[in-house]
């Protein structure tokens, strides 16, 4: 028999070698900062400065319009938009640069450890030493998760979270686990996905995750938990008519005019306090009948009470009656009854109108499944949740915290992920602000306090509550964070104090290895010389960072000299695509009325985030598009994807980006499109907004065959191979095409292939070109099907693939066939071939990197000086560079060349080969900590454990 929906039961409700410099600035350094005000730094030159370059950085939308009014009169075809001209002409806002002096980097959310190798390697150590204790490898996995969050890497964060969900114990770490993996994904952005699905993915499943206990379960295993929903029932009181009644009912409690009778013992033996009242010395051991009027209970509740004690089933009740039984088995101390009921009422839970009232059932009778049935709703409702009131105050406020502790459920775990997304979502919103006041009252171990003041001194630092802000930063400084240092100096620079802020920094200079970001922040707090000078070395220890190339660029437009400020900027998006970065190009650009570059990089921009606001004016991107339009002459679709070919083929990747977006305004929804927009992004290493793309290609996907190959996409690209090949299959069922073939050879090629695996990656390849698809496509599968030619030793056979990917103009096949004429020992093609690459691509910093594999040393050290110059977060030039060193027994300096890239980007194959080094020269300790660091970064990977073992025994 069933039950009917909680809809009923709702209804009811309703309710971081100084010294010499140091002495060299002497006491005048004093002097420079006397001045109260931040800006008051240098004025009357700042002033002057500001005049003489004020037309080059100030471009108004009435000169954009003013252009567009004459080019109206050739091009009829510009004005689509549906504000006229002259009412733009009305609007004058400025467009202009900001000065560089008044640019901040800011201080990111994230645990940046002084020495990330070192931290690495002693939480690696931790995890070996708790391999066998699940609960605790838990919450390591989530430290790792922390740990690593500042690398962006989010294939390598899911994993980390995964792991954490296979090794949870505990009900709560199940559910908030399982809710951030969904989270990572967004698939609240899916349409038709509802949050309680599971997928079919058992570390994400609803009900697995209510079930208390270590349950070792693989990634890919499925689902195993009913699909079907429960029968309903409308009459209760059918049920009583339904059970035999053959037991001798011996007692009756008195409710009201009402008696139920009972089995005595049966009702004794639901706890030990109705044990001693009926078979105790008490008076009602005595009585036949016995007054229950002023026990809370109704006499339908009794009833209830006596049918569970003979059936000991609850699926006969509605919710309210069960909440009853709850009540009363608190009450009575019925632990069997009460757990009963706890995991029945859980499964009522499944809206977020239902989580609201019954949580409040829950954590007045302290019914943990319940509670943690409700949270679950709500967690898998993020980030739309955070928007209603009434949820957040069950996680916000003081007394809902304490309210969930009776529960045990006032977890760091919690807490953490609730801020993560709120952070996200409006990073300066109270919500956010109480959320990280709540973590920080859950923090219990030292990375987790610094965690929660660090970020909360980020979000005060945001909303300029600059004295609170220095007092989350101390705190977490206080508990080992040294980059909360650089918070505090932020924060009293903000009140005033700048030489106080360069002082605090110097002295974190003076005392630890020096990092990027900290002579990033000194800069903030300097001038000149010395300011150029510490964001130069900045660069060279961290060339990732993207405020020295923006300060440089803008002291370059400062002096007149915009170009080399746009050629500044080309220097890192040419490695890191940063939307503050195309900004700044894109208002130089506009200052040389150069407005096609300008709109090509607001429309890169855009494409990585979609509501971009501008950092001065805080006018939106789109605006901005919308007004550049007027004085750009627009492409019809047919033009664009001529365009398209031409700067796929010249590995343009930025216009690409652009004429995508400009495809998208002409055709919004276009799903071919969206998913182009994500493989382009994925190549960029854009992981988040190629996610979005890939989503967005799914919700607009005209049919199911070609919807499962994008959720195939989505699904590989977050880890699930298995579940990715499924989608696939069953998108061929329906129809072959192109991309599912593609999808279904690229996640099969994507591991080590034997022979026959190779044979049928062949085969679905040679698929995939038999179907209709565009030149663009075809040359990427073409050139995917000579590398597994050449893998297999048919050189012709993939020699004529990329000859054929290159006749339908798909430039990166010059790298493969350089590849085949090397494998045939034609180094000289090989090497001109990759020449032509070279001399075709706009981002060809890999084409410099691969060509150095078809020369003499010198050529190729030379090559690699430029790949790293043009990218140099790029890792195989410092590999190469480090192990001709070591060939040239020089040690010392090989290792220091790995060191170089190592400090800002701690790669697996470089520590791997640095602790090949230290093993070589007899540095064992120095090995077994890069071995460790390498194998939290990845635990699987098999040469790096063979060295790892080796240097154990060597070591003992």
């Amino acid at each position: 028999m069933g039950m009917p929906k909680l809809s009923s039961f709702s209804q009811q409700q309703r309710v971081f070698t100084e010294k010499t410099r140091r002495k060299m600035r002497g006491l005048k350094l004093v002097e420079r900062f006397k001045s109260i005000q931040v800006h008051a730094l240098n004025s009357e030159a700042t002033s002057r400065r500001n005049k003489a370059t004020g037309e080059a950085r100030a471009i108004t939308i009435r000169s954009l319009v003013s252009k567009s009014k004459s080019n109206t009169t050739t091009t009829t075809t510009t004005t689509t938009t549906t504000t006229t001209n002259s009412a733009i002409a009305n609007l004058v806002v400025p467009l202009q640069l900001p000065s560089a002096d008044t640019l901040e980097p800011s201080i990111e959310p994230y645990l940046k450890p002084t020495n990330l190798v070192e931290a690495l390697a002693e939480l690696y150590h931790r995890l070996e030493c708790c391999c066998l204790q699940s609960e605790k490898k838990t919450s390591l996995c989530v430290e790792q998760f922390t740990l690593l969050r500042s690398l962006g890497d989010q294939k390598l964060l899911r994993r980390c979270l995964r792991t954490a969900r296979q090794n949870a114990e505990d009900v709560l770490s199940k559910v908030v686990l399982s809710a951030w993996l969904r989270f990572e994904r967004r698939e609240d952005e899916l349409e038709g996905v509802s949050s309680m699905d599971c997928g079919g993915c058992v570390l994400e499943c609803p009900k697995v995750n209510l079930v208390k206990g270590f349950s070792p379960c693989s990634i890919n295993d499925r689902c195993q938990c009913p699909q079907g929903t429960k029968e309903e029932t409308s009459n209760e009181e059918s049920v009583f008519l339904c059970l035999p009644d053959e037991e001798k009912k011996d007692v009756s409690f008195c409710i009201g005019s009402e008696e139920i009778d009972c089995v005595k013992w049966r009702i004794a033996a639901l706890s030990d306090p109705f044990k001693a009242m009926l078979y105790g010395g008490f008076a009602e051991s005595k009585m036949r009948k016995i007054d229950f009027s002023k026990n809370g209970i109704s006499s339908k509740g009794m009833r209830a009470v006596e049918l569970y004690s003979r059936a000991k089933r609850l699926d006969f009740f509605c919710a309210m009656t069960v909440l009853e039984l709850l009540s009363f088995a608190n009450s009575f101390c019925c632990e069997e009854m009460k757990a009963a009921c706890d995991a029945h009422l859980a499964s009522f839970v499944g809206s977020v109108d239902d989580a609201l009232i019954l949580i409040d059932y829950g954590l007045e009778e302290r019914a943990p499944l319940l509670v943690a049935s409700c949270l679950q709703v709500l967690l898998r409702e993020l980030p739309n949740s955070l928007h209603n009131s009434k949820v957040m105050n069950v996680f916000c406020s003081s007394e809902g915290m304490k309210r969930l502790a009776m529960v045990g459920y006032d977890s760091f775990l919690l807490y953490y992920f609730l801020s993560q997304v709120a952070m996200e979502e409006i990073m300066v919103s109270e919500t956010t602000l109480m959320l990280l006041e709540r973590l920080g009252e859950c923090a219990t171990e030292r990375w987790q306090k610094a965690l929660a003041f660090h970020q909360l001194g980020c979000v005060l630092l945001e909303r300029k509550q600059y004295k609170e802000a220095q007092h989350s930063f101390e705190v977490a400084a206080e508990a080992g964070h040294v980059y909360s240092v650089a918070g505090v100096a932020r924060t009293k620079y903000k009140q005033g104090q700048p030489y106080s802020a360069y002082k605090l920094i110097s002295s974190l200079i003076f005392e630890h290895k020096p990092a990027g970001w900290m002579y990033q922040e000194r800069a903030l707090y300097n001038m000149g010389r010395e300011k150029s000078f510490d964001l130069d070395v900045a660069t060279e220890l961290d060339p990732s960072l993207s405020f020295p190339y923006k300060y440089r660029a803008l002291a370059k437009v400062e002096e007149k000299h915009i170009k080399a400020g746009i050629l500044e900027l080309d220097k890192i998006i040419g490695f890191k695509l940063s939307p503050d970065c195309l900004e700044v190009r894109a208002r130089m650009f506009i200052a040389l009325k150069d407005y096609g570059s300008a709109i090509k990089d607001i429309r890169a921009l855009l494409t990585l985030e979609p509501n971009y606001i501008t950092s001065n004016e805080k006018i939106s991107g789109k605006y901005l598009v919308h007004l550049l339009s007027h004085v750009v002459q627009q492409k019809s679709q047919a033009e664009c994807w001529m365009q398209l070919y031409e700067q796929w083929s010249s590995v343009d990747d930025v216009g690409s980006l652009a004429i995508i977006h400009q495809m998208l305004e002409n055709e919004p929804g276009k799903s071919l499109l969206e998913f182009r927009q994500s493989l382009l992004l994925l190549r960029l290493n854009c992981q988040k907004a190629a996610m979005r793309s890939l989503r967005m290609a799914r919700n607009h996907s005209s049919s199911l065959q070609e919807r499962l190959i994008y959720e195939g996409w989505i699904l590989y690209d977050t880890g699930y191979r298995d579940e990715a090949l499924a989608r696939v299959d069953r998108s061929i069922t329906i129809q072959r095409s192109f991309e599912a073939y593609f999808l279904k050879a690229y996640v099969l090629a994507d591991t080590s292939m034997d022979p026959e695996s190779a044979s049928y990656v062949i085969e679905l390849l040679e698929e995939a070109l038999k179907c209709p698809s565009d030149g663009l496509r075809k040359g990427q599968a073409l050139n995917n099907l000579g590398s597994i030619y050449v893998d297999c030793g048919n050189l012709d056979l993939a020699e004529a693939c990329y000859e054929n990917a290159l006749a339908i103009r798909h430039t990166r096949a010059h790298q493969g066939l350089a590849r085949v004429y090397h494998q045939k020992n034609q180094r000289k093609a090989a090497y001109d071939e990759m020449t032509k690459l070279i001399e075709k691509a706009e981002s060809n910093a890999s084409a410099y990197e691969k060509r150095s594999e078809y020369c003499d040393r010198e050529m190729a050290k030379v090559d690699l000086d430029v790949a790293t110059q043009l990218d140099p977060l790029k890792t195989y030039p410092y590999r190469y560079r480090a192990a001709v060193m070591m060939d040239e027994q020089k040690e010392s300096e090989a290792v220091d060349e790995l060191t170089k890239a190592i400090n800002f980007k701690p790669d697996l194959q470089m520590l791997h080969l640095r602790a090949a080094f230290y093993e070589a020269i007899g540095e064992l300790s120095s090995a077994l900590q890069d071995c460790q660091a390498a194998l939290c970064l990845d635990p699987n990977h098999t040469d790096t454990l063979d060295l790892y073992q080796r240097a154990r025994k060597l070591s003992f």
